[in-house]
């Protein structure tokens, strides 16, 4: 059974860093695509980053691009998301989910795609 479980999630200040871990359930993150999404109180689960690994490709959102970066530890089985410049509009419940195919820079932020989803981690950002 494929479970995803991430860490990391916290009460910051604007400006700060944090940085989330998604241990990938065993699974080598350069066969897999991670995909990272959130969700805000009363907002649709949204896409925020991911990577397929056996593409070798990395995605962003555009509201996360340049302040996110998606990286991963093969030998931990590990994808990170490593968040700076935090804003208040940040906060949400960050996913980690994982999808067993191939997917490209496009299709992995189409949340369809992933069956494999974690209970989620809290990031709060407060001004």
């Amino acid at each position: 059974q494929v479970q995803p479980v991430e860490s990391g999630g916290g009460s910051v200040q604007a400006g700060d860093s944090l940085r989330l871990a998604c241990n990938a359930s065993g699974r080598n993150p350069r066969t897999i695509t991670v995909g990272w999404f959130r969700q805000a109180p009363g907002k649709e689960r949204e896409f925020v980053a991911g990577l397929s690994g056996l593409r070798d490709t990395t995605g962003y959102a555009d509201a996360v691009k340049g302040r996110f970066t998606i990286s991963r530890d093969n030998a931990k089985n590990t994808v990170y998301l490593q968040m700076n410049n935090l804003k208040a509009e940040d906060t949400a419940l960050y996913y980690c989910a994982i999808s067993l195919g191939v997917t490209t820079a496009q299709s992995m932020r189409d949340r369809r795609l992933y069956r494999h989803w974690g209970q989620g981690t809290q990031v709060t950002v407060s001004t």
